[in-house]
């Protein structure tokens, strides 16, 4: 298809709230690497097959042929098999749905931050949103979701279970939860989230403290603006907290990382297939230059791991906290003609000292656990937070 038929915008999978699609005829077109040649003789196999199969259909199957759901699920089968878990193909609906949830920070649902617990292979709640109807339900963080309205779900089905909980604006949900021993059911009406990207805090009278939840659009701005705040109140140093952030926008990392970093610094290096690579520069002079740390944790991906990696490297920021995610692969989003969309991995990113991320993760400058009670939830009381507590003792020094 011609470069002319899509819009591009690049941004970085949001880890919770991405909708991945699993195929139906996935196994029909599993995807290798080849030439315009190969690329050919793939489509003429795939169409040959496909007039087969629907010469079949037609004759032989006994229920109704839905030929437009079949159409969409051919084209997610195509995708599926490059057996890439970031790249997928969208309908119209999905893809409004993704840009609105992943980029512009919204949706309808309940309001949950969830992760994946991969020891108990479970869903557990890191925490409620501020504000969200699961919040008021009385859903709490520690909590782990087995049930969507009767359905069972386990952690690997994570992606199943965040769809259940999305729907209309005013419906109702069953959410089941386990807490300790003890289950729990709540029903929860679905209302649209607006999820606050940025935090703001000052310790101990000149301390700043920044949290960034997601890098949504925009997020860059309203950073700026609470760095300014803080340094009205005349902070002396500052925090940067990027615990359980899975990413975002890539720009928007890049922008944040501009502001510490001298005019002209690399802030990112990213490869395509054939090696090319596109460096990234700050375009600005520094906006404040004072005693930086960041605070990261195995969560910590993407979007996130370009801002830290990019403050480390630049010598502008210490890393307190555990090894990051490992998430250096960037995807391009592709809006066709038709409305529907491909969400596709085209480069990977490395940090300004050409340090490999992906499957690797960032390693930080202090190495401290959170106790295991704190370890999967993202609101932690101070006196408990170790992390937070080794960056103010660093700062005092």
């Amino acid at each position: 298809m011609e470069e002319n038929n899509f819009s591009k915008s690049i941004f970085i999978k949001s880890i919770i709230l991405t909708v991945l699609v699993t195929a139906v005829v996935a196994s029909m077109v599993t995807m290798i690497v080849m030439n315009n040649n190969e690329s050919s003789s793939l489509l003429d196999r795939i169409s040959t097959k496909l007039a087969s199969i629907e010469q079949i259909v037609n004759k032989d199957y006994l229920g109704e042929i839905d030929e437009n759901k079949i159409f969409d699920e051919t084209m997610k089968g195509y995708v599926d098999g490059l057996d890439d878990e970031y790249s997928q193909y969208f309908t119209k609906e999905e893809l409004e749905e993704y840009k609105t949830d992943n980029i512009e920070g919204q949706f309808v649902g309940i309001g949950v931050y969830i992760v994946q617990d991969t020891e108990k292979n479970a869903i557990r709640v890191l925490a409620p949103i501020k504000g969200s109807p699961a919040e008021t339900a009385g859903i709490l963080a520690g909590d782990y979701i087995i049930q969507v309205d009767g359905v069972p779900y386990t952690g690997e089905q994570i992606t199943e279970a965040t769809n259940k909980m999305k729907g209309q604006e005013g419906t109702t949900v069953k959410i089941q939860v386990l807490r300790g021993e003890e289950t729990l059911d709540f029903e929860v009406e679905r209302k649209n989230v607006r999820v606050n990207p940025i935090e703001s805090i000052v310790y101990d009278n000149n301390i700043g403290y920044i949290k960034i939840s997601s890098f949504d659009q925009g997020c860059s701005k309203e950073f700026t603006t609470k760095l300014q705040e803080l340094k009205n109140q005349n902070i002396e140093s500052l925090i940067i907290d990027l615990r359980n952030n899975g990413g975002g926008i890539v720009d928007e990392a890049t922008a944040i990382a501009d502001l510490f970093t001298d005019k002209g610094s690399t802030l990112l290096i990213t490869k395509d297939k054939d090696g090319n690579e596109d460096i990234t520069y700050a375009e600005s002079d520094k906006a404040i230059d004072v005693p930086i740390i960041v605070l990261t944790n195995e969560n910590t991906a993407s979007a996130s791991e370009i801002l830290a990696g990019a403050l480390k490297d630049n010598n502008v920021a210490k890393i307190v906290g555990t090894t990051t995610f490992g998430k250096g692969v960037i995807q391009e989003l592709l809006t066709m003609k038709d409305g529907t969309g491909l969400k596709l991995t085209t480069n990977e990113y490395y940090t300004p000292n050409r340090s490999k991320i992906n499957k690797v993760g960032i390693e930080p400058d202090e190495n401290v656990e959170l106790s295991d009670e704190y370890k999967n939830v993202i609101t932690v009381p101070q006196d408990q937070d170790t992390q937070l507590n080794k960056a103010i003792e660093l700062l005092k020094e």
